[in-house]
């Protein structure tokens, strides 16, 4: 009975932030809510670390189109930071996608997704159900999801792109290897509201989850209904809340992600070019978009 009480918290608690975000509603599907915004693509800098990192560990060229988003004053790029600059004082130029709730895909009912195929294969009948042309900005945001979720694991990665609430709970809590009662999400809060994209923020204050050495991180993906590519990199991560202020004053509660052994990741990787550094000789983080999740073991942060 315990179990269960719990895990219909921690359900509700993720029902509230897909309300939040747009992401649950109507169970009638809307193919307009696949939405494509250039200056996003990739869907953002989270998925363009693990892009960069999974494509160079298994020798994959970068393209002209991935190499638009890797350059030095691109705002997608220039959020990398070090361990060393989470400092209270410090300043940080980021860029937070911003999202409209009314256009955000929606789950579906576990069923009604997994009636569906989610195969690149399938890709040609997909396009006709939702009523998507084969050249449509649409069909090529679907075509890199399905392939995404498609590819081979980076080393030492568990990744599952799940279409549901529940497989995402099943997903995260079996890679904690803990009960759904003993898990939690957490995600990137704006306290105010500013249409500015990238500027220049001040840490304020930070805390850290100091029980989540181990982590599932779930990020969006662009597709007619939602979908999460959930996956645990192994490896030494710190996770820290961050109260950041902007130079317009506006204040986000961020999730910030550290992750401090790098040795083995590519001399390529883009946060190298960014911050100047090599593979192991230091710390790479970055912030999470608001309409992302990170799975730790339940735990209040404590401070630094």
């Amino acid at each position: 009975m315990v179990y269960r009480l719990a895990s219909w918290i921690v359900f509700l608690h993720l029902l509230l932030f897909m309300f939040s975000h747009g992401s649950c509603q109507s169970n009638k599907l809307d193919p307009r809510v696949l939405t494509i915004d250039q200056s996003d693509n990739p869907v953002n800098i989270e998925m363009v670390v693990h892009r960069d990192h999974h494509h160079n560990q298994h020798g994959h060229p970068m393209t002209h189109m991935n190499h638009h988003h890797y350059m030095m004053d691109d705002p997608l790029v220039v959020v990398f930071f070090t361990f060393d600059d989470l400092m209270v004082g410090n300043t940080i130029p980021i860029h937070f996608p911003k999202r409209d709730p009314s256009s955000s895909p929606h789950f579906l009912p576990r069923n009604e997704a997994e009636s569906l195929p989610f195969s690149s294969q399938e890709l040609p009948s997909l396009l006709r159900y939702f009523s998507f042309s084969q050249q449509s900005p649409q069909a090529v945001a679907m075509e890199e999801t399905l392939k995404d979720c498609e590819r081979n694991p980076a080393m030492g990665e568990t990744k599952l792109c799940v279409t549901s609430l529940e497989s995402m709970l099943e997903f995260a809590s079996g890679v904690l290897g803990m009960d759904v009662s003993d898990i939690q999400s957490i995600s990137t809060i704006h306290l105010t509201k500013s249409n500015i994209l990238f500027q220049n923020f001040t840490i304020m204050d930070f805390t850290e989850y100091y029980a989540a050495s181990k982590i599932v991180p779930c990020h969006s993906m662009p597709y007619p209904f939602a979908v999460f590519y959930c996956h645990y990199q192994e490896g030494e991560n710190r996770v820290f809340k961050v109260l950041l202020k902007g130079e317009n004053g506006d204040r986000v509660e961020a999730v910030a992600v550290c992750h401090l052994d790098t040795s083995k990741w590519s001399q390529s990787h883009v946060a190298f070019q960014v911050l100047g550094t090599e593979p192991g000789s230091s710390s790479v983080c970055h912030f999470f978009p608001d309409d992302h999740l990170v799975w730790i073991p339940s735990t209040v942060p404590a401070l630094i």
